[in-house]
């Protein structure tokens, strides 16, 4: 917040651009910072911390919009940036009523607004941030409970819910086409083929495997996969396991042009997740911005 608020102590408009720009060499961020993004990919994180500081300084009538995209520093900022304070942070700004409403909207029967922000001090993380890694610690439990319950299930329901998930993604036309072809291709290292799309053009060819977490598949698995494709004149496979792979696994590739996708337990569940199988909406939160076209005259 203190570099922030220098930035703009000439007393100019600035954008937020030029903010960012500013900040990373004054940080001294590389490239591959600058370019990090938030968990759900959607904004680079550096932009993100930006943009918030900004709302923060402006909230605390230390900046204003003196236009559409830009700011610029107030009486109250520079009369702040005479103090020679070490840093601005969260409490400081407390001591402006502006800023106290915009924490605490909510206020109790005598009218005083109620505080309760007890790890503003050393949270480092924007409200775009905490609510990303909320969301993706969710996320990892809701698989790591899929994964435990796949597990105790039997076999054949592992394979019906692999056919289920590439039907889902987009394979194999219905569940009723793909589902005659689970246990009909022998016992030659392949569990099934599914079509790759609607029309049948290409057939793929499945290994499922429900091991414990911890058996892991290694690379003679894959090699006895590749050569029940070959005695099928398959080109292309896919090996699902609840387990993991080792990374002489990952690392294999086939001479031929077999193509294999190999698919953990975590990769799994994670499919599972995004394509609604085996899980329901437990509550559905919107995040909205402002939509400053509207506001155009």
């Amino acid at each position: 917040m203190l570099p922030f608020l220098e930035f703009s102590n000439d007393g100019n408009e600035h954008t937020t651009r030029e903010a960012v720009g500013f900040l990373a060499n004054e940080f001294g961020l590389s490239e591959l910072e600058r370019e990090e993004l938030l968990p759900s990919g959607t904004q680079r994180i550096f932009e993100n911390r930006v943009s918030w500081t900004k709302t923060h300084l402006l909230k605390a009538g230390l900046l204003e919009s003196s236009r559409r995209a830009y700011f610029k520093r107030t009486e109250r900022g520079r009369k702040v940036l005479e103090q020679r304070l070490p840093k601005i942070n969260i409490a400081f700004l407390r001591q402006f009523p502006e800023y106290v409403d915009f924490q605490s909207p909510k206020r109790d029967e005598n009218g005083t607004a109620e505080i309760n922000h007890p790890n503003d001090e050393v949270s480092t993380q924007t409200p775009d941030e905490t609510l990303d890694s909320v969301y993706q610690s969710i996320r990892k439990t809701l698989s790591q409970d899929l994964l435990s319950k796949i597990v105790s299930l039997s076999p054949a329901f592992f394979e019906k819910l692999v056919v289920e998930l590439l039907v889902k993604m987009g394979y194999g036309g219905s569940i009723k086409d793909a589902g005659k072809a689970i246990g009909k291709s022998g016992d030659e290292g392949i569990d099934g083929t599914i079509k790759e799309d609607k029309l049948g053009l290409d057939v793929i060819y499945i290994q499922a495997k429900k091991w414990a977490p911890g058996n892991v598949v290694g690379r003679p698995e894959l090699h006895k996969f590749v050569g029940a494709l070959a005695g099928q004149g398959a080109k292309k496979g896919v090996f699902i396991t609840t387990s993991s792979f080792t990374r002489e696994a990952r690392d294999y590739a086939p001479r031929n042009e077999t193509k294999i996708v190999l698919i953990d337990g975590e990769e799994l569940t994670q499919l599972m997740i995004d394509y609604n199988l085996g899980v329901t909406v437990q509550q559905t939160y919107e995040i909205k911005r402002i939509d400053n076209d509207y506001f155009d005259e």
